[in-house]
């Protein structure tokens, strides 16, 4: 599927917009000394979304919230990489 740009007549495919935002993506980390520290608030907030989902009520203690956060970090990531793999075979999801 393509569409027309605003103020342009080119049409972009997909594979042109993935293109263009892997220029986005270099650029912006050859700007970044220190991507550690520019990623921290986007982990910090998947963990604490896994620690919400995890102990909705906030009755568990702190090492057992942190344990069933962990697993499910684990499974969320593994179905990334599982739906990953299905998209380089090209398998339907």
């Amino acid at each position: 599927m393509s569409r027309k740009t605003r103020g342009s007549s080119r049409i972009r495919t997909c594979s042109d917009r993935a293109v263009i935002a892997r220029i986005a993506s270099a650029e912006r980390w050859a700007r970044t000394g220190d991507r550690s520290a520019a990623t921290r608030p986007a982990r910090q907030g998947l963990r604490a979304r896994f620690e919400r989902e995890a102990d909705p009520d906030g009755v568990l203690d702190e090492a057992e919230r942190a344990r069933r956060a962990d697993a499910l970090m684990t499974a969320h990531m593994l179905r990334l990489a599982r739906a990953s793999a299905r998209a380089r075979r090209g398998g339907a999801a």
